[in-house]
């Protein structure tokens, strides 16, 4: 009988947890700040928040592209802030939170989307190559959080999302600064939820997988870069392999609105995850058989080339077809 008591008493807490965590968080009139909003996903979550009704806030280091995503933002009526940040700069985050603050008010939500890449075996990587990694995809993030979460405990309200990858439960071969820095953000997301939960504050992990984002020919590539750069947008575009910019976007914003702890996007990424959870080594062995087939380094390997300095016969060709169309609609074409 105390057994059963027990179990029901956990069981009506559990309900209950689940019940709060799973309750509506209207976006409307709510201030929104995304990093990385200039284009991309970023600028997907940013169209998508505007649709809401809340006040959005984006930040981006390249002010042209910045300006072409605020414009278009805020031909839909709504007040659109588009503030000039490197986000890897502790001093230009805190100074851009402090003027998206003095503009629209508090912040409500953080979305941390703003994140960099390098693709090349590991021949081809400097340290550099890491510490960029670290400085945009974990540093940056922590930057972020670390100055609007003073005013969110004040009030005892706020939501932060920290877009992390599939990367960061799963290290793929070629994408070892990438894949190290994203982990890295995965643990700090998944400990702030835990720390934070006390102060009324919700946060939100996201792992997507593959998306059709049109990023690619931004991302940075080594070794046999056209290559490389064949294989990774190639895969960010083939449909079953890929999801669109706007379905991710939407799932976001579903885990924003109801403080979801974590969402993996994709059912590729997903399926991808439970492996590697029940089955560790066979992911790895598994992996190791995909880095064969990749390229090794070349000549100039440890030059990196943008994506749009990579082209060759087989990208952009009509295996990028849907890629190629995201980044017409969502800002990458400069």
């Amino acid at each position: 009988m105390k057994r059963a008591l027990i179990a029901l008493g956990l069981g009506f807490l559990a309900g209950r947890a689940l019940s709060h965590r799973r309750r509506r968080w209207d976006l409307r009139g709510r201030n929104v700040l995304v990093t990385g909003g200039s284009r991309g996903l970023g600028l997907v979550i940013a169209r998508q928040l505007v649709q809401e009704g809340a006040r959005v806030a984006i930040c981006a280091r390249d002010e042209e592209t910045l300006e072409r995503a605020r414009a278009e933002l805020s031909a839909h009526g709504t007040r659109v802030l588009a503030v000039s940040c490197d986000v890897s700069n502790q001093r230009e985050v805190e100074r851009m939170v402090a003027r998206v603050a003095d503009t629209l008010g508090p912040i409500d939500a953080l979305i941390n989307n703003a994140g960099t890449i390098v693709v090349g075996p590991l021949d081809t990587m400097d340290i550099d190559d890491f510490q960029m990694a670290m400085e945009t995809n974990f540093w940056g993030p922590l930057y972020a959080i670390l100055a609007v979460v003073p005013e969110m405990r004040r009030r005892r309200s706020g939501r932060i999302v920290n877009v992390a990858s599939i990367g960061g439960k799963i290290s793929v071969p070629h994408l070892l600064p990438y894949s190290a820095s994203k982990f890295a953000l995965v643990g700090l997301s998944e400990g702030l939820r835990a720390e934070l939960a006390r102060d009324g504050i919700q946060v939100s992990t996201i792992c997507p997988g593959l998306m059709r984002t049109g990023s690619p020919r931004h991302a940075l590539f080594k070794g046999r870069h056209r290559i490389e750069y064949a294989w990774f947008s190639i895969g960010d575009s083939l449909p079953l392999a890929s999801m669109s910019a706007e379905r991710a976007a939407s799932e976001i914003l579903t885990a924003l609105r109801f403080g979801d702890a974590e969402r993996v996007l994709s059912v590729p990424a997903r399926a991808g995850a439970l492996l590697s959870a029940v089955f560790p080594g066979l992911i790895a062995e598994t992996l190791a058989l995909v880095n064969r087939a990749l390229p090794r380094g070349g000549a100039d390997g440890r030059v990196a080339v943008k994506g749009e300095g990579s082209t060759s016969p087989l990208s952009p060709s009509f295996l990028t077809t849907l890629g190629d169309r995201a980044a017409l609609r969502n800002n990458q074409t400069d």
